[in-house]
């Protein structure tokens, strides 16, 4: 383990600093699997864009999300990092992070007291910028350090999740920074929300349950590109899929794409397994409870923990018992037993290393340049939520390809001039 500052030891609030060399294991790994980060983090070094700022970021602290905080810090930035999620944090991880030189407030299981304690601790430092997975800090700075929000110069937002909650405040002409809407880049969305979700959910689902998924009924509620993913994997394994909808046009598309769609309601009485993807609360609730199959699995993908109704599960039950580590029992009064995954959060985190890194490395390259741009475009931004700008997402695809060895054909003059004109006779 290298020497690390004991100021940021000191500073620094997590479970055991002597659980780095793991972290740094974890780090080398992912960092061997992120090649256009890569690419920028070379680029960082010798320019430093981010000389002097000091950088909040909200986010699922395992491996990947370390790299890029460790990127970030390479680009000439005071890096902070606090949890988006009690239970995605990855101790080993954050103690590798400390031991580099970056301030982490984040434990494993902590309270909601204490989650709300550190990224307050985070926000102490005064930052420059945000990155944020959920909008919990940005929200928190508008709450109830509205004098400190009129100092950030921007941020970054990760989730679907965040990005509603962040046009809201935006309709409401709430926001007093600009954010970058990094959830909704072609480079995200596509990858990240379809592919990683679809791969890292199933694999926390089955390293905690260890069952078979060929010949079970996967109910999905909501066919966003997270739902398509999920929905596309548990076909490949061999599922039956239904799909739950509120956008009528989303059911029709799952419905072209070969699944069922029907009402939650009745989709209850048939799900071996329940998986919501929306990032709305109470997407499974007491009345769908009532009617599921003995021994149905119960699990969510979306944001936060409150797609699953905890609090109607409690309610319900006669008796409630953890069986291993993610599941929890919950026996009903006629004496059927239903099983919630990981406390109901994000099952890919809560109960896995979450999405691949050559995955996140597309999101997390779409982080760093969205978050460069912002801070160094902040005159002429307002106070609103901006997509992420199109020669950015343009610059991490081509890098991807350039990473993978991949060449593309050009348009030549000829069809340049073709496409511009409206008056070409054919």
């Amino acid at each position: 383990m290298s020497s690390a500052n004991n100021k940021i030891i000191d500073a620094s609030i997590i479970k055991d600093i002597g659980l780095a060399p793991a972290g740094h294991n974890k780090l080398t790994w992912v960092s061997q699997n992120m090649p256009v980060l890569n690419i920028l983090r070379e680029d960082f070094l010798k320019n430093q864009p981010l000389a002097g700022k000091t950088i909040v970021c909200c986010l699922h602290l395992e491996a990947k999300t370390g790299y890029l905080l460790q990127t970030l810090k390479a680009a000439g930035a005071n890096v902070i990092g606090c949890a988006s999620n009690p239970l995605s944090t990855q101790d080993d991880v954050v103690a590798a992070l400390v031991d580099s030189g970056i301030i982490i407030y984040a434990v494993h299981g902590e309270t909601p007291e204490q989650y709300h304690e550190f990224l307050n601790k985070a926000l102490d430092w005064m930052p420059d910028a945000i990155i944020d997975d959920g909008a919990d800090v940005i929200s928190e700075l508008h709450k109830n350090r509205p004098e400190q929000a009129q100092k950030i110069i921007g941020g970054c937002e990760e989730t679907t999740t965040g990005i509603v909650r962040l046009r809201a405040m935006d309709r409401d002409q709430a926001l007093v920074f600009p954010v970058m809407a990094v959830n909704d880049a072609y480079m995200k969305y596509l990858f990240d929300n379809r592919y990683g979700t679809g791969q890292s959910v199933w694999d926390g689902i089955n390293r905690t349950t260890n069952l078979v998924v060929a010949g079970k009924t996967v109910v999905v509620a909501g066919y966003g590109w997270c739902g398509k993913g999920v929905s596309k994997r548990a076909l490949g394994m061999g599922a039956r899929i239904i799909v739950t909808e509120i956008d009528p046009i989303k059911a029709n598309e799952a419905i072209m794409d070969g699944f069922e769609v029907m009402p939650m309601q009745e989709a209850a009485r048939y799900g071996d397994i329940f998986i919501t993807v929306t990032g709305n609360i109470n997407v499974i609730r007491h009345e769908h409870f009532a009617v599921m199959k003995n021994n149905a699995i119960l699990s969510n993908a979306g944001h936060f923990d409150v797609e699953v109704s905890k609090g109607d599960l409690y309610d319900m039950a006669v008796s409630t018992k953890v069986l291993k580590n993610n599941i929890e029992e919950f026996v009903m009064p006629d004496g059927r037993k239903l099983y919630l995954l990981a406390e109901g959060r994000l099952v890919n985190l809560a109960a896995g290393d979450g999405h691949p890194a050559e995955v996140m490395d597309l999101s997390f390259s779409l982080q760093a340049l969205s978050l460069i741009h912002v801070i160094q475009n902040r005159s002429s931004l307002g106070n609103h939520v901006y997509n992420v700008p199109e020669k950015i997402d343009k610059k991490v695809a081509l890098l991807k390809l350039k990473s993978s060895g991949i060449a593309i054909d050009e348009l030549t003059t000829e069809q340049k001039e073709y496409l511009d004109s409206w008056d070409t006779n054919l």
